[in-house]
């Protein structure tokens, strides 16, 4: 796992620590280089803003560390799995924007409830099975982290999963599709 593009392009990225015959051993799973780099294409494509971003479900980090090497100014890195705050941690290191970012090492909905201010992209990469994912970007879309017209919301779930059209007043404008993967993309104008 790397970076794509940017300030760090091609530093390697640590990734989930692995038992006894590579098998991971939490449940974390990396978005692909493929998928990252489709998605980071269609967000500059739109004309997406980097200025502030929020990963959620961080895993190791890499789509926030993507956007930190592509320009962004400052991302808040939200993941529950403590080994994987230490990965995030060792991976902002690696790439030289620890000064640009923190780890918040909370679960995504109690992110939403506590954190402040607006986001102009949000990255959102759940488990696959998590089954309230849906919901849990409803409340993100209603709350006062995003705003209509300024924020862009990539949510990353399983290609057999039928994206929601809507999320709020953020609606749907692509769906990314690489082999057992998909990316939602939303956004709202500022009527």
């Amino acid at each position: 796992m790397r970076v794509i593009a940017g300030s760090a392009r091609g530093r390697r990225l640590k990734g989930p620590p692995t038992k006894r015959g590579g098998v991971r051993s939490s449940g974390v799973r990396p978005s692909s280089d493929l998928v990252r780099g489709a998605l980071f294409s269609a967000l500059n494509a739109m004309g997406a803003d980097y200025t502030r971003v929020l990963d959620l479900f961080a895993g190791t980090g890499a789509l926030g560390i993507e956007a930190l090497s592509r320009g962004a100014d400052w991302c808040d890195f939200v993941e529950k799995d403590r080994t994987m705050v230490g990965v995030i941690r060792e991976n902002l290191s690696l790439t030289g924007f620890g000064a640009q970012a923190k780890v918040y090492p909370i679960t995504a909905e109690r992110a939403l409830e506590r954190m402040e201010g607006e986001y102009t992209l949000v990255l959102a990469d759940p488990p696959y099975a998590y089954v309230p994912a849906w919901d849990l970007m409803e409340t993100l879309a209603a709350s006062g982290l995003v705003r209509a017209g300024e924020t862009t919301i990539a949510l990353e779930h399983g290609a057999r999963d039928e994206p929601r059209g809507d999320l709020g007043a953020f609606r749907l404008v692509k769906v990314l599709r690489h082999g057992d993967s998909a990316v939602s993309i939303y956004s709202a104008s500022a009527d």
